[in-house]
């Protein structure tokens, strides 16, 4: 029987749905500069509470908030509902770099995950793709899931360099990361244009191009594993476009922080894109 386009498209189509439907889920916060050591204990025990019915084996919840909170919400009596994670880490273990926090420090607290190179890290504290890699390679060195966040500018998108942004970003970010590493590297795709307050929601079909950029930019890195590397997409997630997104076959999570905050419409957001994907 020969196959025409039409047909091939179909059968695209299907394995992209089997794909989406058997694929673990992840939905995570970070909690930027909000959020006190008591209102992030009351906000974790009120998701982990709406969300109590959801199979954690299926979906992985991560939150990440701020340094003062890191400790009380290590010691949190439903931690063991979610990953924790760090903003922000320094490249060395000790030394005279004030302001800074160290990997020694952050495994005291029993973390699991350190988020770099976040668009509000590199716009506004002046940080390299340079330094994200040594940030990068010190996390994993010291047994961190490691999220690196990457993004374009909306000047690069209008430019039409968004693809060769993320190219740079991911070949320069992860430089030198042994291939037994990769297990534990995930990416967050955040549009600099897109998240915070006034951000611009990206439409579904650029957001899955840009992950597919992602996706076969990690292959090229790392061979055909490269693939399997987790990639989020965070910036204006919404209950109007987190279906729609969470469907994309390179898409595996959705990172949010406004959406998020609101306890019961995040629950049902997570209900819904679990629904889409059919896995419950």
């Amino acid at each position: 029987m020969k196959l025409t386009k039409a047909t091939a498209k179909t059968a695209d189509q299907l394995r992209n749905k089997e794909d989406t439907m058997k694929k673990k889920l992840y939905f995570g916060s970070n909690f930027k500069m909000y959020k006190n050591i008591h209102a992030t204990e009351e906000y974790l025990q009120a998701i982990t509470a709406a969300t109590k019915d959801i199979d954690r084996e299926k979906v992985q919840f991560f939150f990440i908030p701020s340094y003062t909170s890191l400790e009380s919400a290590g010691k949190s009596s439903v931690r063991d509902s979610f990953m924790l994670g760090a903003q922000n880490m320094c490249w060395e273990d000790e030394g005279q770099f004030t302001g800074e926090i160290s990997p020694l420090m952050l495994k005291e607290l029993g973390l699991d995950l350190v988020m770099v190179g976040h668009s509000e890290r590199r716009h506004g504290f002046g940080e390299s793709d340079y330094t994200e890699n040594k940030k990068a390679k010190k996390a994993l060195d010291s047994g961190f899931t490691t999220l690196l966040c990457v993004g374009e500018t909306a000047q690069e998108k209008e430019f039409g360099v968004s693809a060769e942004v993320l190219r740079t970003q991911l070949k320069i970010g992860l430089h030198g990361v042994a291939k037994d590493q990769i297990r534990k590297v995930w990416i967050a795709y955040e549009p600099v244009w897109s998240i915070g307050i006034g951000g611009t929601p990206a439409p579904v079909d650029y957001a899955e191009e840009m992950h597919k950029v992602i996706k076969d930019c990690l292959e090229e890195m790392f061979g055909k594993e490269g693939r399997d590397i987790l990639a989020l997409y965070g910036g204006s997630v919404n209950p109007d476009n987190s279906n729609a997104l969470i469907v994309q076959p390179d898409i595996d999570g959705l990172f949010t922080t406004r959406t998020a905050f609101q306890v019961e419409a995040f629950a049902k957001l997570i209900r819904d894109a679990i629904a889409a994907c059919e896995i419950l």
